[in-house]
């Protein structure tokens, strides 16, 4: 968008700058977050540490990149990075409260939590199911992101059932924290490829092409430019 304002009676040209592609940040945000939660996961990294990053950078970061890519009209982005935002904002907010209020009671014990736990990743991996099949029209990076996440909710989901049902220490759990960083990585070099490509005039680090078709060219495009107006004071 191009805007004249004359001030003192001379024109000045005020440019609409585009916004940068928030894609790295919370591709980062996420694969920091999942790291962590899936190491603890995976025995070998404490609890509780990832609860502040699940509230902030994975949660908050994320939803705010999410928001960024409705400004950029990426739709496929706008609703992963806002969706995964709410979910660490939603699992961090629910072991707070846990260990906080005990729900008021409402969980009767630890059979109650990880129930609930495994409906919660139920739901998830549905989403990110067709997240995954849609990812296919990004490139390949983006869809090894989907693809390991898919496995991590439904290992994860199937051992949280499993410990709800007297088997704790199953070992399902375990395998989705190791796959969780799998997770992770993959979203790292993600995110660092978008870095530096976007730092560069032709791509730097390979991020592969779409498995399916490619994106329609207005899901690529900025905002759309405005006509010209003249503004006077």
């Amino acid at each position: 968008m191009a805007v004249y304002a004359e001030e003192r009676g001379a024109p000045t040209l005020v440019e609409a700058v585009p916004a940068a592609d928030p894609a790295p940040l919370g591709l980062a945000a996420f694969a920091l977050t999942t790291f962590i939660l899936s190491g603890h996961n995976a025995t070998f990294i404490p609890d509780v540490i990832w609860v502040g990053l699940a509230m902030f950078y994975g949660g908050l970061t994320q939803l705010l990149a999410g928001m960024w890519e409705f400004r950029n009209r990426n739709v496929f982005g706008a609703t992963a990075f806002s969706t995964y935002g709410g979910f660490w904002l939603s699992l961090g907010i629910f072991v707070v409260l846990i260990e906080t209020t005990k729900l008021g009671g409402a969980l009767s014990g630890p059979a109650d939590v990880a129930n609930a736990l495994a409906w919660f990743l139920v739901g998830f991996a549905i989403f990110n199911f067709y997240m995954l099949l849609w990812s296919t029209r990004m490139n390949t990076a983006v869809f090894g992101v989907f693809l390991t996440l898919q496995i991590t909710e439904v290992l994860l989901a199937i051992g949280f059932f499993l410990e709800a049902h007297g088997r704790a220490n199953n070992g399902w759990v375990h395998a989705g924290g190791w796959m969780g960083i799998i997770t992770a990585a993959v979203a790292w070099y993600t995110s660092a490829a978008g870095v530096v490509n976007g730092m560069s005039p032709a791509p730097v680090v390979p991020v592969g092409d779409p498995l399916w078709g490619r994106l329609p060219d207005f899901s690529r495009q900025r905002a759309p430019r405005q006509r010209r107006t003249e503004v006077t004071q």
